[in-house]
């Protein structure tokens, strides 16, 4: 089973523990046009890896491997983000499945869910927290 972690400890964990990682399962074009968490003030930098191809938004067949290629060993404590929260579960489930013991969810995502008048970004996930990001 897979933990939702609220954006702010997340960012906790990824000061604090060394092990401590985040992955960005977002697309090429939302990191581009709505920014990525920068972690540089954790001594780290997030890793983007999509869990859907844009545009054709097919699941990543090669996730997995490339979480390995990035050098994620099952000593790490993963955690997943994208938009708002349901694409990084997946994720995070597609992990634990493939031998990655330490996997978490961003709850919320980066953006979160979309306010009354639909904008997102504003009551929940990294944004809303007030946690550092910036435009790629």
């Amino acid at each position: 089973m897979v933990e939702n972690v609220p954006p702010g400890k997340t960012w906790e964990a990824l000061k604090t523990n060394p092990n401590a990682q985040l992955v960005d399962v977002r697309t090429d074009a939302e990191w581009n046009f709505v920014g990525v968490p920068d972690l540089a003030a954790a001594g780290k930098q997030a890793v983007l890896l999509p869990w859907q191809v844009y545009p054709s938004m097919q699941r990543n067949a090669e996730f997995e491997a490339q979480l390995q290629q990035a050098g994620f060993t099952s000593e790490h404590h993963i955690y997943f983000l994208c938009r708002s929260g349901v694409r990084s579960l997946a994720a995070a489930e597609a992990a634990l499945a493939a031998g990655f013991p330490y996997v978490y969810n961003v709850a919320d995502g980066f953006e979160g869910q979309p306010d009354r008048a639909g904008h997102r970004g504003v009551t929940s996930g990294w944004k809303a927290a007030g946690l550092p990001w910036r435009q790629k």
